[in-house]
């Protein structure tokens, strides 16, 4: 309880004499009102947590060149030989992993695009995604603001809907226009905030890369000139990080959700070609292909699909690869078809793309062209450490360490990224 200066005990103290024994009264801890970031500003850890994404950034670019302000931190402070992602690898299912510790098939962002039978449909960066009965499990945001922080996300799959019973305090609706540095700006902004209401958990999210990759290649002139505006973005960030004095009090983590592989255009294969597509609903074409039998005609969609075919193979959906981790989730359909990097499978009647070669993500998590980036600098970081690979549901403990809150439950471990903390 606040001690109140006028109260009898106190002014008798100051009658006798005891100025310098009632400031100590005044200055004890217990005497102090709690505010709702004071288990926040217990922790050892650092005040702030930036998370950083560049969806389908392939764990290949790092230390090429492409991204100078990227590789810089990476030698500053610590990188992974690579992350490896959950399966799928798409992006709503990953970056929701990203930031619950959960594997898709547990979490229910079992694709980017889903059916349920009581929600409807779920198409990813449209309105229903932001309803929050489709995502289960407690995103990082959540955890810690149930705690007593305060978070704030720059456009992070799921943090429009309300999870968990909390949105986190700052967020912004997508806009695919906003461009890197925009986004930067608005993350800036968040830190400019009084002491009591500003953030310690911010996340930044970038989509251009992976749009330009899909539409031109993943080393295309054109990605590759968008990779050059989202490390000019970082170096902008960082930049901002130490004109605020907060550089050396803020833990930078920049990732991606999953890596990315050319498909020649004329590598495709056709699900017509093994069944008639009367037989069946393509609910899922393209790299992972999810089939549904139409009533009755189960055993006929099985003989012509399950097993392995000329550059895809398919399986019931409860016999996927165990390491996969995946097959479980109502909302998964049927029969799960897999095809090998660099190849498509779909109907005829889908369309095909026009350009000759197409970036894509989907394939296998172990195939080399899907690992993921990990880097990490700041004050709870060692430097110059190099990590083992590890998974993506690994990157929910570690933040919730150095944000220093309890993590809810989840498939990761910290032990992983444990011996790069300081």
């Amino acid at each position: 309880m606040p001690v109140d200066p006028n109260s009898r005990p106190l002014a008798a103290l100051l009658s006798r004499g005891g100025v310098l024994l009632a400031l100590l009264v005044l200055l004890l801890p217990g005497c102090a009102t709690p505010t709702r970031q004071s288990a926040i500003d217990e922790t050892p850890a650092s005040r702030q947590v930036i998370l950083v994404s560049i969806d389908g950034l392939p764990a290949s670019m790092l230390g090429n060149g492409t991204l100078p302000t990227l590789d810089a931190l990476a030698g500053e402070g610590v990188r992974a030989e690579w992350m490896t992602p959950s399966y799928p690898t798409l992006t709503f299912p990953n970056h929701y992993t990203l930031v619950t510790g959960l594997r898709p098939d547990r979490h229910g962002i079992v694709h980017n695009n889903m059916r349920d039978p009581a929600l409807g449909t779920f198409i990813s960066k449209e309105a229903g995604a932001k309803d929050g009965r489709w995502w289960g499990g407690e995103p990082i945001w959540a955890t810690l603001q149930r705690q007593g922080g305060i978070a704030a996300t720059m456009f992070w799959p799921g943090s429009e809907a309300e999870i968990a019973g909390q949105r986190p305090a700052h967020y912004v609706p997508f806009d695919k226009s906003l461009s890197p540095d925009a986004r930067v700006d608005r993350v800036l902004s968040w830190l400019d905030l009084p002491a009591r209401t500003r953030p310690q958990l911010l996340t930044l999210y970038f989509d251009q890369y992976d749009v330009a990759a899909h539409e031109h290649g993943t080393s295309a002139p054109q990605s590759l000139r968008t990779l050059h505006r989202i490390d000019h973005a970082l170096a902008r960030l960082r930049d901002g990080l130490r004109a605020r004095g907060m550089d050396d009090d803020t833990d930078l983590i920049v990732l991606s959700d999953h890596g990315m592989a050319d498909v020649p255009r004329t590598q495709v294969r056709f699900l017509d070609d093994r069944l008639d597509a009367a037989a069946y609903d393509v609910v899922w074409w393209g790299l992972f292909t999810g089939l549904q039998p139409k009533p009755g005609r189960e055993a006929e969609v099985e003989r012509a699909f399950v097993g392995r075919h000329d550059a895809y193979t398919c399986w019931r959906k409860g016999e996927l690869p165990a390491q996969w981790r995946y097959g479980t989730h109502p909302r998964i359909p049927a029969i799960l078809c897999q095809s090998d990097t660099g190849w498509r499978v779909q109907a005829r009647a889908n369309p095909i793309w026009p350009n000759p070669v197409k970036g894509e993500h989907g394939f296998a998590p172990e195939a080399p062209e899907m690992r993921a980036v990990f880097v990490a600098a700041g004050p709870s970081f060692k430097r110059g450490v190099v990590l083992p690979a590890f998974e993506n549901v690994d990157v929910y403990p570690l933040l919730a360490r150095l944000l220093g809150i309890q993590p809810a439950p989840n498939d990761g471990t910290l032990a992983s990224t444990q011996p790069a903390l300081r």
